[in-house]
């Protein structure tokens, strides 16, 4: 049982921020801005940290801006997030070390309805049981597009690859560790609520992936807002303030501070962070800085 755990965890690892997807294409172009301050220009890239095969190539505006930068910027550090100690250090704070479980923490509607969603998906939930509410959605969300044909090849992925065999430098919005927070912190203190609203999505993901992907392609940043962050606010508000809203209002000093130097970056984070309302785009906009999609 403990192998098992483990080995869904690494996946895990490898899809830290999927929940963050938790992402009528329209004329646009593609989901990459570019943000400029006087001489001064960084490429803002909207994420998607799941792809099947078929979504390649990329939109040839993720290249542009990848060749154009000298310096890419993740959400978190990538290279790390395959390390065994850093895996075992996420199993540790995703999991229930006293005397909580999943069956304790949920009403008996939520478990009932959770235990039956898993027994369907070939995962028993005992062998789930010390998973925090974020460790298991996460899991769960992860098998669903397993399934659909999707790898961890995102483009997060793809692009932290290219800079390795370039030798283009790197850096991250955050650290790993504080993604790990982010994620056991997830639905704490509604964890019923939590879980049963995750589950309805779950169930609509084969219905909604084309025009997900679709409006993520097009750059259709209305769109995706609805699909994402103002769903996400209407019906999980904690959580959208602390996944997206409180994120994104850290991560635009460091952009700050990006535009008043002399180097190019392509700052490549989830998409959900930078469309909608308290997006990084409306943040930005807000400062005044020229802001263009590709």
């Amino acid at each position: 049982m403990q192998k098992s755990v483990e080995s869904i965890l690494r996946t895990c690892a490898a899809f830290v921020c999927a929940a963050l997807l938790s992402i009528s294409p329209a004329i646009a172009d593609t989901s990459v801005w570019s943000v400029r301050s006087g001489d001064n220009v960084i490429y803002l890239g909207g994420t998607v940290h799941l792809l099947r095969p078929s979504d390649y190539p990329l939109p040839e505006e993720f290249e542009e801006a990848y060749q154009g930068s000298s310096e890419l910027y993740f959400e978190t550090d990538i290279a790390s997030m395959s390390d065994l100690s850093m895996q075992t250090q996420m199993l540790q704070q995703l999991t229930y070390s006293d005397d909580r479980s999943l069956r304790t923490v949920l009403s008996n509607e939520a478990y009932t309805a959770l235990s039956a969603y898993t027994q369907t998906a070939g995962l028993p939930i005992a062998m789930l049981g010390k998973f925090k509410p974020g460790l298991l959605i996460s899991t769960l969300q992860i098998l669903v597009f397993q399934s659909m044909g999707f790898t961890p090849q995102g483009v997060d992925a793809f692009f932290h690859a290219r800079a390795l065999r370039d030798g283009k430098a790197e850096g991250q919005l955050e650290t790993v560790q504080e993604q790990i927070g982010f994620i056991a912190a997830m639905g704490e203190g509604n964890e019923s609520e939590f879980i049963l609203l995750s589950l309805e999505d779950l169930a609509e993901t084969g219905d909604v992936i084309d025009v997900m992907i679709g409006a993520w392609r097009s750059g259709d940043a209305e769109g995706l807002s609805e699909l994402f962050v103002e769903d996400m606010k209407a019906e999980t508000p904690a959580l959208y303030d602390s996944l997206l809203l409180q994120r994104n209002l850290k991560w635009v000093p460091q952009i700050d501070r990006m535009l008043q130097d002399a180097n190019t970056e392509f700052v490549l984070v989830g998409v959900a962070h930078i469309v909608g309302e308290n997006g990084l785009l409306d943040l930005l906009s807000q400062k005044d800085y020229e802001i263009n999609q590709l």
